[in-house]
């Protein structure tokens, strides 16, 4: 079955950064696009960012382009999101997700039909 398991959350100051991964397996992960969401207090889950399967295209939530960046370990089976500039309003538990299809368009669409547990994420003074 599929498996994704965030590590890497913690607390910084604005401005800081953080580097999150994620670590699959339960299936061909070399073939799939990925995704990162995350969801802040008290509201939904926001999609932040996607990549596809051989790390070529990538594409950025607005609030996050020029900040945050995908990248993929197809050797590892590992997913990373680095995080710089990191502001207050980037609190929140942040999500590995895979896409429902293999198909970049399903990827950048941010649905996913499975997800790991969730890393927090806190930026704070």
């Amino acid at each position: 079955q599929v498996q994704l398991v965030e590590s890497g959350g913690g607390s910084v100051q604005p401005g800081g950064s953080l580097r999150l991964s994620c670590s699959a397996s339960g299936f061909a992960f070399d073939t799939w696009p990925l995704m990162w969401h995350r969801q802040a207090p008290g509201k939904g889950l926001e999609w932040v960012s996607s990549i596809n399967s051989g790390g070529s295209l990538t594409r950025y939530a607005d609030s996050v382009k020029d900040r945050f960046t995908i990248s993929r370990d197809n050797v590892k089976n590992t997913v990373y999101l680095q995080m710089n500039s990191l502001k207050p309003e980037d609190t929140a538990v942040y999500y590995c997700t895979k896409p429902y299809a293999k198909a970049w368009s399903a990827a950048r669409t941010g649905t996913y039909d499975s997800r790991g547990q969730g890393t927090q994420v806190t930026v704070s003074s």
